[in-house]
């Protein structure tokens, strides 16, 4: 799976925004550009684990969240994904997973 910066930017421009941070102060925390930060909010600069992790770290938001969307803290972690796995299989094969799913939800 490709990861998508652009939407890799979106959610972190967002995390800013939430955080009512504006680029200037959270470049400043980084040490990094303010055109650098812009370019990664952008999605037209990549970014590295170390870097993702150091700006998580300030806004309060998990990598997980950052890049696919889902927080394990959530309500709804994995509903959408786990939705569209059961959509892309037969009929029979959702019944499998559904069986699955009740064996492990017994055994808590």
């Amino acid at each position: 799976m490709a990861l998508d910066y652009t939407i890799i930017g979106q959610r972190l421009k967002k995390a800013r925004t939430d955080k009512n941070m504006t680029q200037e102060k959270l470049a400043e925390q980084l040490d990094v550009s303010i055109a650098f930060l812009s370019r990664i909010e952008r999605g037209n600069s990549h970014i590295n684990l170390k870097r993702l992790t150091q700006i998580c770290d300030i806004l309060g938001v998990t990598e997980g969240f950052i890049l696919n969307g889902a927080s394990s803290k959530s309500v709804n972690y994995l509903s959408s994904e786990f939705s569209e796995v059961l959509n892309s299989v037969s009929p029979e094969k959702q019944k499998l997973i559904y069986k699955i799913a009740q064996v492990i939800k017994e055994e808590e």
